[in-house]
């Protein structure tokens, strides 16, 4: 996730200065990186993810996330746009992956469309690659057996959840009649698919936002706002829904700020943007958690 300022820093210069894509690429002020709390948050989430799924969940986990916020950053350092280092965020341990996920800083505004993209995308697209065989490699360590019919909790199914069942153990994971005992990096896996859903949701300042505002400027408060309405059947399967139906609330529709709007896309940013489009209904669990 990435979090953007909304005033145009105090070395900006004028619009028309940055009309290209290239001519914003030119030496700015360096941010500071505060190298410090970087190390403390990544340490205590490292613990809190230990507590809460074991060593190689862990490491997992925290791969999975640094791919993810790492692909913003590096996006950003590439574009000449300043960003802070991802910063985790530990979780209590009875919270159940023992991390509120982890984020970057946007210190200006984003030049233009193009540069949005490649930020927008870069780290759902970072964090995809890396969960994606931490889950195939922890279901091919995960077991099977039939269902017992006794309480407890249901990790939802995704499609791409349900392809790497099928590939690797050869069952389908929401059958009533099996139950998958998934080892820690699959577990870290599934968390990090369900996160990446999360972050390309297409409203307001999550990545989707940024990627549909860049994809469809015109457009992309209606189609976040239709997306917001949707939360609410949706909450009556799952109630955490409602949650996120207040965050964007108060989050609003707004975008990222843009120095210029008007460029048009080419066909590689487009193309990202069609790749994230497509990771986020592979990854998007309607109903992420229910009682068996």
């Amino acid at each position: 996730m990435q979090k953007t300022d909304q005033d145009t820093p105090s070395n900006s210069r004028s619009i028309e200065e940055f009309s290209t894509y290239d001519s914003y690429k030119e030496p700015i002020e360096p941010i500071k990186n505060n190298w410090w709390l970087f190390y403390i948050l990544l340490t205590g989430t490292l613990i809190t993810t230990i507590l809460a799924g074991g060593f190689l969940f862990s490491i997992s986990l925290m791969l999975i996330l640094g791919a993810h916020e790492f692909g913003h950053y590096w996006a950003s350092k590439k574009n000449g746009v300043k960003a802070t280092l991802p910063y985790f965020i530990p979780a209590p341990p009875p919270f159940i992956a023992g991390t509120f996920g982890a984020f970057i800083q946007i210190k200006q505004k984003i030049p233009n469309r193009k540069v949005l993209m490649e930020i927008g995308a870069s780290g759902p697209i970072a964090g995809f690659l890396v969960a994606l065989p931490a889950l195939i490699l922890g279901l091919y360590l995960s077991s099977v057996s039939p269902s017992t019919g006794m309480g407890g909790v249901n990790f939802g199914n995704s499609i791409i959840l349900y392809v790497c069942s099928k590939f690797v153990l050869g069952v389908d994971p929401s059958s009533p009649f099996i139950n998958i005992h998934l080892h820690p990096i699959a577990f870290a896996g599934w968390i990090g698919m369900l996160v990446t859903s999360f972050n390309l949701m297409p409203v307001g300042q999550l990545d989707g936002g940024h990627i549909i505002f860049a994809l469809n400027s015109r457009n992309h408060r209606f189609i976040g706002k239709l997306f917001f309405i949707s939360l609410f059947p949706l909450g009556y399967f799952w109630p955490g829904w409602f949650f996120w139906a207040l965050m964007i609330f108060f989050m609003g529709f707004k975008t990222a700020p843009l120095l210029e709007g008007l460029e048009e896309l080419n066909l590689i940013h487009k193309f990202l943007g069609v790749i994230s489009i497509i990771i986020f209904f592979l990854t998007f669990i309607p109903i992420p958690f229910s009682e068996i």
